[in-house]
């Protein structure tokens, strides 16, 4: 299915040379969620072969709930705030709770980010994209424990997929959920320090989940464990205006290396990210469908470019918002209102600022000294 909405947009207004322009740019995908990002067919094609043999031989059908979930997601859900995502994913849970199952959707996932391996272990039955969407991908997921999978086997599952792939092309970033209790944070945490310890392609850990759920002084010593064993440490930070100031002054007490939307950070937030040049991974489109920017002229990306700050473009989830990589960029370079307005030397810089702030495979090139002009509208 192809993206549809702003990044479409953006992308249909550009010219053929500047569509190839973006295309060619080595360009680091560091914020997409595995089970945000399994492609429709996939997800269609597992709801197809799903039975459950009963008592007496015969097959049933998915339950009602996942039915009108995986519609949902196939129609394109209408979002009216960012509450309204987190009810899509139980159908996606459901399809992807066996070894096979996940195994089946990563591989998917990073197919259509990536590019086929060179050789699978497992078709998707789907034909590759013209062109990958990125040159590097740091996947994330929340491990999950179902009848058939524990932790441990879930991230067994998604790293087999991921190491298909050279280390300068993937790596794992496992997020750990707001909603979780802290005994699972801490198994969690000593699980994936367990994995880098024994060279497995885990780079770092995220929070992410609901955004005003838990209480996060009770996660804090699990992310300093995590930073000390060298992981990288990426947080899902003010994302909504109720999120209290106190607590995002405490997550940047943690050190992190980067952070997810920091959407609203008031003043003195903001002065600590600019100080310690912590990485901002931008999502866009996801900001705009799940209504916590307006609009492009009031994103908080302007903030950042216009201070040459480091920031890393991201898709978020391209499953519900419809979106990829190189969409986001367009909405860089198009012309306002559709973007940006960027010139090609700025949005050069800024797809090296990404790649500069990965945790895997060492680091690229940063940002110059000049700011991004940010052209007014």
């Amino acid at each position: 299915m192809g993206i549809t909405g702003f990044a479409a947009d953006a992308l249909r207004s550009l010219s053929t040379a500047q569509r190839s322009f973006i295309e060619s740019l080595p360009k680091a995908e560091l914020h997409a969620h595995l089970n945000g990002s399994i492609p429709i067919e996939t997800l269609q094609e597992l709801a197809k072969e799903y039975t459950i043999d009963s008592d007496d031989g015969m097959s049933s059908t998915l339950p009602p709930d996942i039915q009108t979930g995986l519609a949902r997601l196939q129609s394109g859900p209408t979002l009216y705030d960012i509450n309204s995502f987190f009810p899509l994913f139980p159908a996606i849970y459901f399809l992807t709770s066996t070894p096979r199952t996940l195994a089946r959707a990563t591989h998917a996932v990073l197919d259509s980010f990536l590019g086929p391996t060179p050789s699978p272990s497992e078709s998707t039955g789907q034909l590759p994209p013209s062109s990958p969407q990125c040159t590097y991908l740091e996947l994330r997921t929340t491990p999950r424990a179902t009848t058939a999978l524990t932790f441990a086997s879930y991230l067994d599952v998604v790293l087999a997929e991921i190491e298909l792939y050279p280390p300068e092309k993937a790596a794992l970033i496992v997020s750990i959920d707001r909603r979780m209790t802290v005994d699972v944070v801490k198994e969690i945490v000593k699980l994936t320090i367990d994995l880098k310890e024994q060279g497995r392609r885990v780079v770092g850990v995220d929070l992410c989940g609901d955004p005003l759920a838990g209480n996060m002084h009770e996660f804090a010593p699990h992310f300093k464990r995590a930073k000390e064993a060298g992981l990288g440490i990426t947080l899902h930070i003010a994302e909504t205006v109720t999120n209290p100031a106190s607590e995002t002054l405490h997550f940047l007490s943690w050190s992190p290396d980067r952070l997810g939307h920091a959407t609203f950070l008031n003043e003195d937030a903001k002065a600590i990210v600019m100080r310690d040049n912590i990485c901002v991974e931008i999502c866009l489109t996801s900001n705009l469908l799940c209504k916590t920017v307006s609009t492009l002229e009031e994103h908080h990306i302007r903030h950042y470019l216009r201070n040459n700050h480091t920031i890393a473009i991201c898709t978020d989830d391209t499953l519900p918002f419809r979106n990829s990589l190189p969409g986001e960029y367009a909405l860089l370079l198009a012309t306002p209102p559709l973007g940006l307005g960027l010139s090609e030397a700025e949005v050069e810089r800024v797809a090296k600022m990404g790649m500069s702030a990965r945790f895997g495979c060492g680091s690229g090139p940063g940002p110059s000294d000049d700011a991004v002009t940010v052209p007014d509208t």
